[in-house]
Formats: structure tokens, sequence, C-alpha cells
């Protein structure tokens, strides 16, 4: 079984010069999980509209074969876009990765956008709209599995608080990073401490939705 990633730049790997800014995808690695492999698609700046216009989601399908898993996870890019609102032209296109992915014997599985890190007088804010919402709406009325990423971070950063979840993402002073001379306060973007605690939830969640070690198993003994 492998696990192939659709995704922006929360998900997608890093270049080595942009250290120790991560996504989630890159942490799920083959020799930390049970999997036999992670391709990971995920691009900064990406919608759901320019991932397959980019050749990205053919790419992807292209990977996949029978018993894959291929988690989705949209949402921060297509907002800045007013023809990929929620609940249109995002919504459609989901629908759409869904069957495509299903059309190759793999199992999608979406995911809620990563909340980002906005607090207003002590309280986190709501960055995402109806995205999230859409989400869990489309998994239900598909019969997708779901991990709800937006959920779990919010509840995460409020946990952690204003000052503790800061150390999830990129923020840097001014001459502590060589392409940040100036310094960085970034709120979508994580440092790999961030993401690999991200990744860890979802590997926890696949775990629990009966992805397992077993289940790779019993689907290789079955291909």
């Amino acid at each position: 079984m492998k696990v192939l990633l659709a995704g922006d730049s929360t998900v997608a790997a890093c270049p080595s010069y942009e250290y120790p800014m991560s996504g989630w995808g890159a942490h799920l690695a083959p020799e930390t999980y049970w999997w036999a492999a992670v391709h990971n698609y995920a691009k900064g700046g990406a919608t759901t509209e320019s991932f397959r216009d980019e050749g990205l989601w053919y790419q992807l399908l292209g990977k996949t074969v029978k018993g894959d898993l291929v988690l989705i996870q949209f949402g921060h890019n297509d907002q800045k876009r007013a023809h990929l609102a929620a609940r249109k032209g995002y919504a459609d296109n989901l629908k759409r990765m869904l069957a495509d992915v299903r059309s190759k014997g793999g199992i999608p599985l979406l995911c809620t956008p990563v909340e980002r890190r906005h607090f207003t007088h002590g309280r986190l804010d709501v960055t995402l709209g109806e995205y999230p919402l859409v989400v869990r709406e489309l998994a239900a009325e598909l019969g997708s599995d779901l991990i709800d990423l937006n959920e779990w971070t919010r509840a995460l950063y409020q946990e952690l608080g204003e000052e503790g979840s800061r150390e999830l993402f990129f923020h840097f002073a001014p001459g502590e990073h060589a392409h940040w001379a100036g310094g960085l306060e970034d709120n979508t973007h994580f440092h790999e401490k961030g993401a690999k605690r991200i990744a860890g939830f979802v590997a926890e969640q696949l775990e629990s939705l009966g992805y397992g070690l077993v289940a790779a198993l019993n689907m290789g003994a079955k291909a």
C-alpha cells in the first residue's frame, strides 16, 4: 500500500534552503510508519484547480493502483479565488478528485485544511470560513473517510495558547535565517516541529480508520 498526497504548501516538502520550514506530508516517512512508500505531490500555492491544470493530479493518478491511499487537503489558496468558493468550484473539484481516485481503484481520504495561527485578544480566529465544513459534508455525502485536521489543529493551538503555539510555525528574528535575513513571522507555514506533530496525528488517524499495518499486509496478500 502506498500513500499519495495532494495538497498545498502546508502538506508539501519544502526546498532545502527553506529548512526548517516543512509541510506535514514530508514526515509521513515509510521508515517511520507502516506504508510501503509516500509520494508527495503537494505544491506551495496549489488550489484544487491549479493542481490539475499543472499536471500534478495526473502524475499522482498515474502512480495510483488498487488499494493505494490518496490523501487530499486543499483550501488555503482556493479561498483566495472567487470561482473556487467553498460551495462552488472547490466542492466540485473535490468531488471530481474522489471519483478519479476511485476509478483507479485507490482509496480517497479527505482532510480538512489545517488552521492558520491567528489570535485576537487571546482567542483563536476562524480563518478558513466554510471550507472545513464543506469537506466534512462531502466526506459524509460521498462515503469518504475523513481526517479533520482543522478541528485538531484548532484544538492544539488553543491548548498551547498564543505563545506556546508559536513554536509550531515558521518564526525567525532578523539575522536568524539566511533566506529571511530580515526576519519572518509566518502563521501559515510550519516549522518542522509543527509539521512532525501533525504528521504523527495523521498516522494515528489512519491507524484508527483501519489502514494500519495489518490492513496493508492483507491488501498485499490479496494483490
